[in-house]
């Protein structure tokens, strides 16, 4: 079995939202930080969140 990379605790506690600047939420089943004010998903990469709002996905109203 391959293992995981996982999100450092101390790093989620220190990010925010690059548009907002506002708290994020993290999806374990989709790997995604969530900023529920900007409604996009912020994916993580190899345990690296990426930050960009030109790579973040568009949260769904459902979402």
């Amino acid at each position: 079995m391959k293992n995981k990379p996982r999100l450092n605790p101390k790093l989620f506690e220190i990010l925010v939202c690059p548009l907002t600047k506002g708290p994020l939420t993290y999806d374990t089943a989709k790997k995604e930080l969530i900023s529920p004010r900007a409604k996009l998903a912020y994916p993580i990469r190899d345990g690296v969140p990426i930050m960009l709002v030109d790579e973040a996905r568009p949260l769904k109203e459902e979402e």
